[in-house]
Order: C-alpha cells, then sequence, then structure tokens
C-alpha cells in the first residue's frame, strides 16, 4: 500500500507549480522577508568589508534578541487584527523588577525572572480585559498604556535614572557564548529533532489520509535550511577577539538557544493546540468563531497575556546587553522596530495570518537595516527612513495579497 501512495504522489514539478499557484493567488508567507534579507545581506556584504565577518554576525544576532521577542509576543495580538503600543515600555518595566529585585534585594535571577514574567502577564490581563471586555479599542487601550508605563519606568528607575545590574548569570545570556564543542552538539541536536518532527509531520498527514508535503521537496528545504545553519555555525565558531590570548570569542551566543526556545514554544502552541486554532480563527473572523463556540474574549485576553509576557522576558534580555535599565529602555524606537519585525517577516495587520518565525525572519531584516547602515556610517535618520519605507512596503504587499486572496 505504502508503494502505491508513492507511486501516486505529485512530483516536485508539481509541487512547484501548486507553491506558484498561491503566490499567485496571495498566499505569500515569508518569502519577501527571505528575499530582502539575502538582498540586504548581498548589498551590505559588497559594500563593507565588515558586514560578513563572524563577529559581526554574533553582533546581529544579539542586537536583534531583544525586539525579535517583543515581536514574537506582537505576533498573537496581531494574529487577531489587534495591536499593542505598549509593549516596549512594559518590557522596561519588567526588566526593572527583575533589576530591582536582583541588586536592591539580593533575589536570586531563577526567582525574580518568573515574578517580572508574571509581572508582564498581569500588565498584559489589564489590558486585555480592557480590550475585551470593554471593547475599548486597543489601539487607544495600548496607547494609554505606552504612557503609564513610561512614567511607572521613570518612578522604578527613580532619579538616579539607570539601576545597574552585575549579575553573571543574566549578564551571560547576552555577552557569552556556548563553546565550539557545545555550538556543534547543539547544532546536531536540533537538526535531528527537526528531521524527525518533520518525518513525523509528513507520516501523520498519510496516515490520516490528509495532504502532506511532498517528501523531495521537504528534503531539498531541510537540507538547505541545516546547509545555511551549519554554515552559520561554523562561522560562529571561528575566533572573533580582536586579542584571543587575553579573551577567547568563539561559539554560537548564549540567546541563540534562548530565542530557538521560545520560537519552538511559540510555534507549538500556534499550530499544534486548540488556543492557535481559536487564535487564526478569531483572527480571520470574530463572529464566525463566536457562532462556532469559541470563547473570543478569553482568546483575546490571554494573546495580550503572552505579548506581555514575552516582553518581560525581552526585559531581562535589554538588562544583560546593556548592563543595566534606564527610563529609555523598551522605548524611542523600540517597539516600531517590533511591530516592524512581527510586519516584515509576513505577519498580517489585519488578522489571521502569520507565524512565529515571521517575527525571527523581521528581526534579522530590521537588525540588519540597522547594522549594515551604521557600518557604512549612515546617520540614525537615514535609517529609520529606510525602516519605514521597508515596513510600508511589506504592509503594501500584504495589502495587495490579501486583496488578490479575496478576489480568488
Amino acid at each position: 500500500m505504502s508503494t502505491e501512495v508513492i507511486d501516486s504522489a505529485p512530483t516536485l514539478k508539481d509541487a512547484m507549480g501548486d507553491y506558484w499557484s498561491r503566490i499567485k493567488a496571495g498566499d505569500i508567507g515569508a518569502l519577501p522577508a527571505v528575499l530582502g534579507l539575502v538582498v540586504l545581506c548581498g548589498v551590505f556584504g559588497a559594500m563593507s568589508n565588515v558586514f560578513l565577518t563572524s563577529s559581526n554576525f554574533a553582533n546581529l544576532l544579539t542586537q536583534a534578541a531583544a525586539v525579535t521577542v517583543i515581536a514574537m509576543g506582537l505576533v498573537f495580538v496581531l494574529l487577531l487584527g489587534e495591536i499593542d503600543l505598549s509593549a516596549g515600555y512594559a518590557s522596561g518595566v519588567c526588566g526593572a523588577v527583575l533589576v530591582i529585585l536582583v541588586t536592591n534585594h539580593g533575589w536570586a535571577w531563577y526567582t525574580a525572572l518568573p515574578l517580572s514574567i508574571l509581572v508582564g502577564a498581569v500588565l498584559g490581563y489589564v489590558i486585555g480585559t480592557l480590550v475585551a471586555r470593554l471593547g475599548i479599542p486597543s489601539f487607544v487601550v495600548t496607547l494609554a498604556a505606552f504612557l503609564g508605563f513610561q512614567g511607572l519606568l521613570l518612578l522604578l528607575a527613580g532619579e538616579g535614572g539607570t539601576i545597574r545590574i552585575d549579575n553573571p548569570s543574566i549578564l551571560a545570556v547576552e555577552n557569552n557564548n556556548l563553546s565550539p564543542m557545545w555550538s556543534w552538539i547543539f547544532y546536531l541536536t536540533v537538526s535531528v529533532l527537526y528531521v524527525l518532527s518533520g518525518l513525523n509531520r509528513i507520516n501523520s498527514r498519510r496516515k490520516v489520509g490528509l495532504k502532506a508535503e511532498l517528501l523531495k521537496l521537504w528534503i531539498l528545504k531541510t537540507v538547505g535550511l541545516l546547509g545555511v545553519t551549519g554554515l552559520a555555525v561554523f562561522a560562529l565558531n571561528r575566533e572573533r577577539s580582536n586579542n584571543p590570548q587575553l579573551v577567547s570569542l568563539k561559539g554560537i551566543p548564549v540567546v541563540v538557544p534562548v530565542i530557538l526556545a521560545l520560537l519552538v514554544a511559540g510555534t507549538f502552541v500556534l499550530g499544534r493546540t486548540a488556543f492557535g486554532r481559536h487564535i487564526y480563527a478569531v483572527g480571520g473572523n470574530a463572529e464566525a468563531a463566536r457562532r462556532a463556540g469559541i470563547n473570543v474574549k478569553n482568546v483575546r485576553i490571554a494573546a495580550f497575556v503572552i505579548c506581555s509576557s514575552l516582553a518581560g522576558i525581552a526585559g531581562m534580555l535589554f538588562a544583560s546587553r546593556q548592563n543595566s535599565i534606564s527610563p529609555q529602555t523598551g522605548g524611542s524606537s523600540t517597539l516600531l522596530y517590533a511591530v516592524g519585525a512581527a510586519v516584515i517577516g509576513g505577519t498580517s495587520l489585519f488578522g489571521g495570518k502569520g507565524k512565529m518565525r515571521d517575527a525571527i525572519l523581521g528581526g534579522l531584516v530590521v537588525a540588519v537595516i540597522d547594522n549594515g547602515m551604521g557600518l557604512l556610517g549612515y546617520a540614525a535618520g537615514i535609517k529609520f527612513i529606510v525602516t519605514g519605507v521597508v515596513l510600508l512596503v511589506s504592509a503594501g504587499v500584504d495589502a495587495v495579497s490579501r486583496r488578490g486572496a479575496s478576489a480568488n
């Protein structure tokens, strides 16, 4: 019987034809972000002899981490067609709570961190309740929260304006690296798990008679992905220090496994749980979801709770990278970059379409623009203009593809 299934399976050409048909129908997914990332890396690599170095690559990963985590939380909210303008300063408030507990009150990081994330969850619950149960537009609620959290962060920071942290465990997240040996072990372990999960997904769908991805196409995509990530690990395992006799810098930054763990957890929630299906259903058509028995209000509240909880983790990353929390943490362009990362990666502003990987791809695009233009000596104003144009183009592509999908 298995032979018959294989013989009747579509060819690679058929699969590529189906993919092209989906693109023409408006289902473009993360394709623009991937192409944009490749083009940007090529352009900056050609214009700067520093951009493609292993040292700058490691800096890109750590630079993008906090904004990417905030963008991951925003994906849940954007999937509902809502917005959270307070996520940036929510990360600053949670980071301040963490640093105060560890530095001023002597708490261990492993007890202070969960509490700071819980603070984020409470903030998200308040926002979600106001949006879902009182019916106040999320734009208004989160704009008010943006101002309120900014004021709260000022109060927490106090007259000094900056709260420093010297806890080695927290600082290690954004400043330390896995050893080269553990970097390869991590890469091989993740690769094996990825391959096994992919094969299991294809076999499971075939067993119950559902359409599964063509095995040949999956193999090509998997080999390409593992090849690119393998080259990345190889580059990161090279010496990056200017003075290796004094300080050696090799290996994957510690923050990478943290981001990957959040990506896997978020992807599982959205793709393999009833709650994830409810998120997409509410984002696609809230009234139809309500009639189908989904508690739309609770789904909305939960999305804001997740968003602010992930902002709490981002607060820890800010504290780790900056060695402190200040009244500016999570402010300035942080929120705009985070929203831009989610949208540039492929998450729709209209709701119902997007994945956790979008935050990763979009976060890298935003970081590449900021990093590459900085290396070329462009002023901050030019960086903002270029990032804004990229965001506008991404939103335009989303609107056009959505209109094309509706027409079909």
